[in-house]
């Protein structure tokens, strides 16, 4: 949203009229790994997103829930940047998926700090695993009907993405 009046505003300076603006977000069909929805069936909807750093999921989480209201919101994330590798940002991190219903963290081999601290002193239900088909099996039992399922990650999670989205197709 605040990319979309972004470009409105700059448009505007250049001589773009607000009409204008507006038929073309309206076409705009999004960027690829920002909430980008990658499976969709049975009531249940897969995102994934780029999110890599404690405001990133913050924002994420806070526009999912404006948009889907009292559904359930399931956040998967990979702390993976440099930054979050290193755990410059553990001490942020359980605050900022407080819009979320239910939360895994995924400790891949590059995490060497204490992801089980972050999840719990999470405000909301939150698990931390090292097993990727742990944590493959509690994501589709969490994902109910009605269930925003977004994955956060700026790499290719093991793989995660089609593994969720084949074991959903196949339940």
């Amino acid at each position: 949203m605040l990319n979309g009046l972004s470009a409105i505003i700059a448009a505007h300076q250049v001589g773009v009229s607000l009409e204008q603006s507006a038929v073309g977000l309206s076409e705009f069909v999004g960027v690829k790994r920002r909430m980008e929805v990658i499976y969709q069936d049975r009531g249940v909807t897969v995102y994934d997103d780029f999110a890599h750093h404690p405001t990133a999921i913050k924002t994420t989480l806070q526009g999912l829930r404006a948009k889907v209201g009292q559904a359930k919101i399931i956040a998967v994330i990979e702390p993976r940047s440099a930054t979050m590798k290193l755990g410059i940002h553990k001490e942020i991190l359980s605050a900022s998926v407080s819009r979320a219903d239910q939360v895994y963290w995924y400790q891949n081999p590059g995490i060497d700090w204490d992801i089980d601290a972050v999840a719990n002193a999470c405000s909301v239900p939150a698990t931390a695993t090292a097993d990727i088909d742990q944590l493959l099996q509690l994501v589709i039992g969490a994902a109910t009907e009605e269930s925003h399922v977004v994955i956060m990650s700026n790499g290719g999670f093991e793989g995660f993405h089609g593994l969720l989205t084949e074991g959903l197709a196949a339940r």
